[in-house]
């Protein structure tokens, strides 16, 4: 959520920020419209101020008439007092509405970018920063991850339909135990060398906790909402770990000299896909549910660049342990999240589509998620509290991973080699080979 104070003072900014995020036309009324709701009701304020003064000197008058028993000449102030009375309540009505309004409006509208975000419109003017590794080559035509899948026994598709419809995978033996591994890898590497506390957080939270980290109310539509509720709340599946990671100190205020704070972990994430009208249906890559272990930071301001690049390396490091082709892309304005102010995707090679894929989303949020959940922390040298920034990433998606092991590790007799640093989480196990 946005300052208010940002929209009185810097609105000719915010207007050329959604222009370069290529916002929609609602998005620019909302913000002309909160403008005017902020003015309004600073206004309101000054009335209600100068009426509550004529009201308390009026007041002042009466009781001195009243008590001489000139109550002619105590009625015509009692009647302005009355009517000083009436105008403020409908003063009163107008302020909460606005109010109201005001707080509907900043949840709709997106964070600021920041100043380095190149301006464009899609993907692909996302700005390439660098690329690990080398992209494999074969003597043989790849496979895809689903025909290596099925044909290893490790992935069934169509009974997981039976089960739950389109969009949902079972694994199976070696499978199963290939995205248990990748879990594990990914915990303890952010635990032992990343320096970050694991937990375990609850996979249903309420409607305020989805606020605050601006899933709510923009995209109720890609959420699995629950008939149960959750602190008289409405209840939802988490579409990510950052959800309850990055809600766990809302409402409090944090002492400075304990940030950053560094959390993870391992979660189902439940996505309806919407949105997604009908992209990548095939596989593993855009699931109902699926499994990934997430990378949160709470920092100060003078922190947040820092944090982020932090966090990045953090990510990359994974990739780079498993031996995987990738490549760091800096996304411009028009392909920046909704919460975002500056985002770097991981993209991982994936040989049968001769592309790149998202594998992590690495973001800074600045104090926009921290405003909205009322997460703050304490200067050390004193003074008011201030709005923690909140910087989140994958480390990483588990199914995305699996994909690209099969990909990039298939062999010409159909098996697939395992990463040196997952061997010892598979039991030993160095390839997966087809059944005989």
């Amino acid at each position: 959520m946005l300052d208010r104070k940002l929209i009185h003072s810097h609105l000719a900014e915010l207007q050329a920020d959604l222009e370069r995020r290529h916002a929609p036309e609602d998005m620019r009324t909302g913000l002309n419209r909160l403008a005017a709701a902020i003015t309004r009701r600073r206004e309101l304020q000054g009335e209600t101020d100068e009426l509550r003064s004529q009201r308390n000197t009026l007041s002042k008058q009466i009781g001195p008439l009243m008590k001489s028993g000139d109550r002619e000449a105590a009625e015509p102030l009692r009647a302005q007092v009355k009517t000083i009375g009436e105008r403020l309540s409908l003063l009163e009505d107008e302020r909460k509405n606005l109010e109201e309004e005001e707080e509907n409006l900043l949840f709709s509208l997106p964070n600021l970018l920041q100043s380095e975000v190149p301006t464009g419109k899609t993907e692909d003017d996302n700005i390439e920063l660098r690329t690990w590794g080398t992209q494999p080559e074969f003597d043989f035509d790849p496979l895809d991850h689903v025909t290596i899948g099925e044909r290893l026994g490790i992935l069934d598709f169509e009974r997981a339909s039976k089960l739950s419809g389109a969009r949902f995978p079972v694994y199976l033996g070696a499978g199963a135990r290939l995205e248990r591994a990748l879990i594990n890898f990914f915990v303890d590497r952010a635990t032992d060398q990343g320096g970050y506390t694991e937990l375990i957080v609850p996979y249903i939270v309420s409607r305020s906790t989805m606020t605050g980290t601006g899933q709510l109310p923009k995209f109720e539509e890609d959420l699995f909402r629950l008939s149960a509720e959750v602190n008289g709340e409405d209840a939802y599946l988490i579409p990510t770990a950052e959800v309850p990671i990055t809600n766990l100190h809302s409402g409090e205020i944090l002492k400075e000299s304990d940030l950053p704070k560094q959390y993870t972990a391992f979660t189902p994430c439940f996505r309806a896909e919407a949105g997604s009208y009908g992209r990548d249906v095939r596989g593993l890559m855009r699931q109902h549910q699926f499994h990934k272990v997430e990378l949160v930071r709470l920092c100060t301001e003078e922190q947040g660049a820092a944090q982020l690049e932090a966090l990045t390396a953090d990510a990359e490091s994974i990739l780079q342990a498993l031996g995987l082709h990738y490549r760091v892309e800096l996304l411009c304005s028009g392909d920046t999240g909704f919460s975002a102010s500056k985002t770097y995707d991981l993209e991982v090679w994936v040989p049968s589509q001769g592309r790149y894929r998202e594998i992590s989303s690495c973001s800074w949020f600045t104090d926009f998620q921290g405003r909205r959940m009322g997460m703050r922390y304490r200067p050390d040298e004193g003074g008011k509290p201030r709005t923690v920034h909140t910087i989140n990433g994958s480390a990483l998606a588990v199914g995305r991973t699996v994909i690209a092991i099969l990909e990039n590790y298939q062999q010409a007799d159909g098996s697939v080699l395992i990463p040196e640093v997952l061997q010892p989480y598979m039991g030993g196990l160095a390839r997966i080979s087809p059944p005989q």
